[in-house]
């Protein structure tokens, strides 16, 4: 399986499990030729949510969480605001990150909002 195979099986997982803590997906890899989102979601009365996901097989290669660094965490705000000026979308937002790892795809981790 590719890199991209597991990360986008990770991210249907992270749908999977976002829905059951009760999100309504809008959208799974929305890209742009400048910016991509893994999913945007959005709980009844929340804030719209910009999630990145972090598929990591083994600790080997530390914790997925661990790579969102300062430079992930202003490309994730880059996309978001792209997305919400194209959707002309006027309410709040907010970004979060979902940690899947191991050989079963298991949520490990959920940050609800990392702003």
């Amino acid at each position: 399986m590719t890199n991209y195979t597991h990360g986008h099986h990770a991210e249907k997982v992270a749908a999977h499990y976002l829905r059951a803590e009760g999100y309504k997906l809008y959208a799974l890899n929305w890209r742009t030729p400048r910016a991509e989102i893994d999913l945007i979601v959005q709980r009844p009365g929340g804030p719209l949510t910009f999630v990145e996901v972090k598929y990591r097989q083994s600790g080997r290669q530390g914790a997925g969480l661990a790579y969102i660094t300062p430079s992930k965490l202003k490309q994730m705000e880059f996309a978001a605001r792209l997305w919400v000026a194209e959707h002309h979308y006027s309410g709040e937002y907010t970004l979060a990150a979902v940690e899947v790892s191991g050989a079963d795809y298991r949520v490990t981790a959920f940050i609800a909002s990392i702003l």
